[in-house]
């Protein structure tokens, strides 16, 4: 019964698909066409063509699987345990420390091998 559903909202997802697909081609050639118009004019055609596209995409599968995603993605941020102010000083002063040290390795090795191939090659 389940799969029946899934593969009627599939026949009518693409149906919803082809329809923002028009509404799409229809802001971008009314933009065109409309040329000579405000662009004041355009803009709000095109924004709410783009309304109504994103509306009807919203409807599909994809479009609630979306939505979900937001949804869960606005959970988990509240979830995470941002770091103090001090710890981030912290956190970055161990970097750049670390950065430093391993740029003056890197500097150091190279002018040794540097002096060294000078010396062999003459």
């Amino acid at each position: 019964m389940k799969h029946n559903a899934e593969v009627q909202g599939s026949r009518h997802d693409g149906l919803k698909w082809a329809v923002v697909a028009i509404l799409v081609a229809l802001a971008v050639v009314g933009n065109t066409f409309f040329a000579e118009q405000a662009l004041l004019y355009r803009v709000l055609g095109v924004v709410v063509l783009g309304v109504c596209a994103a509306a009807v995409a919203l409807t599909t599968g994809k479009g609630r699987e979306l939505v979900e995603l937001a949804k869960s993605s606005k959970r988990e941020i509240q979830r995470v345990v941002w770091p103090t102010r001090p710890e981030t000083v912290q956190t970055t002063a161990i970097v750049l420390v670390a950065v430093l040290v391993v740029g003056l390795m890197l500097w150091l090795i190279d002018t040794l091998l540097s002096w060294a191939m000078s010396g062999v090659i003459g």
